[in-house]
C-alpha cells in the first residue's frame, strides 16, 4: 500500500484489479478545502489514458512490476522469444503486448521487459535504433515534389521516409517511439 504522498512518476497501481502506471502528478494545496492530487494514468494492458484525481493522504494498492533487460532471440511464427541474460530463462512475447515496436526488432537487440508476476507487460526498445536500408529508389537531383524525401525499406522490413541522399547498405539512427529519421551512422 501507498499513501498518495508516495505517488512518483512510473509507479505502478492496481485499482480494481487493473493495473495503472502514473505518468504525470501534482500535489494541489488550495487556499480553501483539503489537498489533493491530480494524476495523469496509463492502463498499462490497453494503453488508455485518463486523468484521476485523489484526496491527500488516500492509501492505494500498489502492483509490483519486474523491469528487466532482455535479448530479443527469434520469432517463433506467432510470438516474439526474449531471454533474461542473467538467468537464461525464456519468455514469449505476443504481438498485442509488443506493439508497434515490433517493426524495429532485431535478433539480439537487448530491450526492457515489464511483468508483473511473471506476465509480461510492455516491451521498451532502446529510443533510437541502428538499421541498415536494404532498398531504396536513387535520389534525383532537384526532384523536391515529395518535400526532399522518398520510402526506404530497412533491413526490418518496415518501410520509412528518408532524404533523397540516402542510398542502399547505409546504415541509419532511426526513433523507435515514432519510426522517423534521425540521421547517417558512419561506419
Amino acid at each position: 500500500m501507498a499513501s498518495t504522498a508516495d505517488f512518483k512518476n512510473g509507479l505502478v497501481l492496481n485499482i480494481d484489479g487493473q493495473l495503472w502506471q502514473i505518468l504525470e502528478f501534482q500535489h494541489v494545496k488550495p487556499g480553501k478545502g483539503p489537498a489533493f492530487v491530480r494524476t495523469k494514468m496509463k492502463n498499462v494492458l490497453s494503453g488508455k489514458i485518463v486523468d484521476k484525481t485523489w484526496n491527500a493522504g488516500v492509501k492505494v494498492e500498489t502492483a509490483t512490476v519486474d523491469r528487466r533487460d532482455m535479448t530479443y532471440l527469434y520469432n517463433d511464427g506467432s510470438d516474439y522469444v526474449f531471454m533474461d541474460g542473467d538467468t537464461f530463462d525464456q519468455i514469449s512475447i505476443s504481438p498485442e503486448t509488443l506493439g508497434d515496436g515490433a517493426r524495429f526488432l532485431l535478433e539480439n537487440m537487448t530491450v526492457q521487459v515489464s511483468t508483473h508476476e511473471g506476465k509480461p507487460l510492455s516491451v521498451e526498445l532502446p529510443v533510437t535504433v541502428e538499421l541498415e536500408v536494404t532498398q531504396t529508389d536513387p535520389g534525383l537531383q532537384g526532384d523536391r515534389s515529395t518535400g526532399g524525401t522518398k520510402p526506404a525499406t530497412l533491413e526490418t522490413g518496415t518501410e520509412v521516409q528518408v532524404p533523397l541522399f540516402i542510398n542502399t547498405g547505409d546504415k541509419l539512427k532511426i526513433d523507435s517511439r515514432d519510426g522517423s529519421y534521425l540521421g547517417r551512422v558512419n561506419s
